[in-house]
């Protein structure tokens, strides 16, 4: 039904457009600084045919923290949840996706989430292969299987500018080394991890993915099963309770979507047993998130009673 309502999606970006003017891009990360505020683009996938997507659709955008669930499907296949979980927590939190706070205060000094930075780093050194290359591949191909495009790449200047600035995250990654969390070595996996945030895709890229992620880990064409069913649910799950950065709890309430975002500004979003939806805005609030595209995300889900509570 919302694939159809083309005239209606027109208007509702064009409204959420707006917000766009009390956002900044991501100016700590110089190739990011460089992106049009102004910019919106929505993407829906229903299975049923081509993306519904309206707005400046032509943008493309790298993953940045989107890809921390793309990454935990990868480690969660190659080593099972056990070994995962025993790495990274399960538990939400209130502080900022780059914060240290906790990793020096909880025991044992594993990160709370998955999709928080050091949680990230370290669901990404359990990606399995035997080189960086190797293992970016595996992710790269993974997200072809998702998409159905196997063009998709990640984009070189983002990569290199990211890791130029990742000194807190090489932070993270050292103190996490030295607690036992991995045993890579530190500049090999921030090479991987920043690669894997800068790999680029459209909304409708993202809309496949969340349309996956929503209907069980099954691609509607090919009728695989690309992530296993209990995989896909946990994904969700995290998407719902961390998905958001620290307005996780709020976003839960005012849209009630499973998504995840990234300070590209890209989010993407899954609902159970229905749609896939991916957004491009990145003119960012002060927590990370594409200040336009969470609007435009809440007048959906008002609009068509999208929330899975």
């Amino acid at each position: 039904m919302i694939c159809n309502d083309k005239d209606i999606l027109h208007v509702m970006i064009e409204e959420a457009r707006t917000y766009t003017q009390g956002g900044e891009v991501a100016k700590y990360i110089p190739a990011l600084a460089e992106a049009d505020p102004s910019v919106l683009s929505l993407a829906i996938y229903d299975g049923g045919g081509p993306c519904a997507a309206v707005g400046n659709t032509d943008e493309t955008f790298t993953l940045q923290s989107i890809s921390k669930v793309l990454s935990l499907a990868l480690a969660l296949m190659d080593r099972g949840e056990d070994e995962v979980f025993s790495r990274v927590g399960m538990e939400p939190t209130g502080d900022p996706f780059n914060s240290i706070i906790k990793l020096e205060t909880n025991r044992p000094n594993k990160p709370l989430n998955p999709m928080i930075n050091a949680g990230a780093l370290a669901v990404t050194s359990m990606i399995s292969g035997s080189s960086t290359e190797e293992k970016l591949g595996r992710l790269l191909t993974f997200i072809h299987e998702l998409t159905g495009n196997p063009e998709i790449r990640y984009d070189e200047h983002v990569a290199k500018s990211e890791l130029r600035t990742a000194d807190l995250n090489r932070s993270l990654a050292y103190f996490m080394r030295q607690h036992n969390v991995f045993e890579d070595e530190v500049e090999d996996l921030l090479d991987l991890y920043t690669k894997q945030c800068a790999i680029e895709v459209s909304c409708e890229d993202l809309a496949k993915i969340g349309y996956v992620i929503a209907n069980e880990g099954k691609h509607v064409q090919s009728k695989r099963q690309i992530i296993p069913l209990h995989i896909a649910r946990i994904l969700k799950t995290f998407m719902v309770t961390c998905g958001m950065y620290n307005a996780s709890g709020e976003f839960a309430i005012r849209v009630g979507i499973p998504a995840k975002s990234g300070v590209s500004g890209g989010i993407m979003a899954s609902i159970p047993h229905g749609i896939g939806i991916g957004i491009y805005g990145p003119a960012l609030d002060d927590k990370g998130n594409s200040v336009a595209g969470m609007k435009l995300l809440e007048a959906l889900s008002h609009r068509y009673d999208l929330s899975i509570f």
